[in-house]
């Protein structure tokens, strides 16, 4: 069986402002806080020795706080900053060791780039910032214009064509710079923040947009966000970023069931855990002579899901991954999660 590679493989990736920036990385000096390599060398460590890997078609979620270096991270990946140190393979291909002219193909391309300031021209109407990405890359109008309205349909921009960016709202203006993404269908699209200047409600809409799209198109998308709702709600991973490092990466169930420090648990505490975790994750063995004939559930759904069918229940309930028994669980375990998703 053929396993495909990773989309993306970052490895040992630096990113070091200040003075002699190459010269810290494999020193002592690096292992300095923050203020005390400031105070020391006038250097500050934005991203230290970061790596992970992107399975094609995955949500990759990078969170943290204001200063974590999440948007230096995604920054560096895309070289719109240059990183000091370290290898961002798209498909097996350093993108830090490319020339000009190759990351500009590359860009045009394989990967794109959404903000949370959407960056539209004030003077195009919808359908020509849309097709901006396709013009500088010398399509003719027409055919720019005929992959536009695909997008725009895609988008749930119908009607805007024509329109010009003042006449939207913030939601829309966002749903336009997803789309001049996708104009160029690249395989990697980078979002950073898209929607933490939106209303609550409008940015919830958003969510649910890049969710439908990611299932209707299939890309592998690295998201950055500081906003744990969010990262929870679009991730399959999520990596927690604290002062230029990788902290932990896991499903959200895997971040809220077991965090690996008191920062990551610190950072869950208050999401509520029956949203997230399944039920296999909660799944016991049998206990001797325990009454099992209650209904059978799949291990996929979470307690939140499962709760009202395992309360209702008299016995306990076989949790099953196909026609396998994982485990059983009873009343007393979906209150243990639900108390503790309360606590």
């Amino acid at each position: 069986m053929n396993v495909p590679g990773p989309m993306i493989s970052v490895r040992h990736l630096w990113k070091v402002f200040g003075p002699n920036a190459n010269k810290i990385i494999g020193t002592p000096t690096a292992q300095l806080s923050r203020a005390e390599l400031r105070s020391q060398t006038g250097n500050t460590i934005a991203v230290r020795d970061v790596s992970f890997e992107v399975a094609p078609g995955e949500v990759f979620v990078v969170m943290g706080l204001s200063g974590s270096g999440k948007s230096t991270l995604v920054r560096c990946m895309t070289r719109l900053i240059e990183p000091t140190a370290g290898e961002v393979e798209l498909e097996g291909e350093d993108i830090l060791k490319v020339d000009e002219k190759r990351l500009r193909e590359l860009r045009k391309t394989r990967f794109s780039m959404v903000f949370q300031h959407f960056g539209l021209l004030p003077h195009r109407k919808v359908i020509d910032n849309i097709a901006y990405s396709l013009e500088i890359n010398g399509v003719k109008k027409a055919e720019r214009h005929a992959r536009a309205n695909e997008v725009i349909d895609l988008v749930g921009l119908q009607g805007y064509s024509q329109a010009y960016p003042d006449q939207l709202s913030g939601g829309m203006q966002q749903r336009v710079g997803l789309a001049r993404a996708l104009a160029v269908d690249p395989q990697v699209m980078f979002l950073d923040e898209p929607f933490s200047a939106l209303d609550p409600l409008i940015r919830r809409d958003m969510q649910t947009e890049v969710i439908r799209l990611h299932h209707e198109l299939g890309k592998t998308l690295v998201f950055i966000t500081h906003d744990l709702a969010e990262a929870v709600k679009l991730g399959d991973r999520i990596a927690i970023m604290r002062d230029g490092s990788i902290v932990q990466i896991g499903t959200p169930e895997e971040l809220v069931a077991t965090p690996a420090d008191d920062y990551v648990a610190n950072f869950v505490r208050d999401f509520p855990k029956s949203h997230v975790l399944t039920l296999r994750w909660i799944a016991r063995a049998p206990r001797e002579h325990e009454d099992m004939s209650g209904p059978m559930l799949p291990s996929t759904l979470t307690v939140r899901e499962a709760a009202k069918q395992v309360l209702a229940s008299a016995n306990s309930v076989r949790i099953m991954d196909g026609t396998e028994l994982v485990g059983v669980v009873d009343t007393t375990d979906i209150l243990a999660v639900i108390a503790g998703s309360d606590a």
